[in-house]
């Protein structure tokens, strides 16, 4: 497998995780969107990453759905239940942790538009979503260690993966002051061997 992701895109970090935590052998390719010479768009009419290339050649793209597809190589450890109904509870808090680094991203390219075309207006409104999502998560994993069942799962990661885009983006946000139920969940995942292994690069 090839799997094609810019080292600071958190999405492409939580397919990176999850082949980390299973083991799964694939070849990292970095590329960017916002290269000139990138090859998403060939690879994905999005232009976004993470895109991967199965050994058969054929191409997935966006990060659920590559998930998904990892799934079904049937390696351990199984990242999504048996059951239909836990596994939509599942793809929820993947959903929600999503929502919160679509909320980030949007938010980081708003601020890098030039005076003159940034919106102030639209920059509150994606940090209420994160603020309004972070919430969410904080209720939903309550005392629990993790967010769905008794092992890591896929939402689990995608919520440790959102956690550490905001450090990497927003350092100033203090989400653990301001949602210090997060903070224990993430200090586990963050020590993990996936998750330090694909630590995003400064700046």
């Amino acid at each position: 497998m090839k799997l094609l992701a810019s080292l600071t895109s958190p999405y492409a970090r939580k397919i990176r995780i999850i082949l980390a935590e299973k083991a799964l052998p694939f070849e990292l390719v970095v590329d960017s969107p916002w290269e000139v010479n990138t090859r998403i768009p060939s690879l994905n009419p999005l232009g976004k990453v993470p895109v991967l290339i199965a050994d058969d050649g054929e191409t997935f793209f966006d990060s659920p759905v590559i998930a998904g597809y990892l799934e079904t190589l049937g390696t351990a450890p199984a990242l999504l239940p048996s059951g239909a109904l836990e596994t939509i509870r599942v793809r929820q808090t993947e959903a929600l942790a999503d929502g919160v680094t679509d909320a980030a991203v949007a938010a980081l390219l708003e601020s890098r538009r030039p005076d003159g075309e940034r919106s102030e207006r639209e920059m509150v409104r994606q940090h209420e979503k994160i603020e309004r999502g972070l919430a969410e998560l904080e209720r939903r994993l309550g005392a629990g260690p993790w967010f769905n069942g008794n092992a890591l799962q896929l939402g689990d990661i995608a919520v440790g993966a959102a956690l550490g885009y905001l450090d990497l983006r927003f350092p100033a946000l203090d989400w653990r002051g301001r949602h210090p139920g997060l903070v224990p969940f993430a200090q586990r995942m963050f020590e993990r061997a996936s998750f330090k292994n694909t630590q995003p690069p400064a700046g």
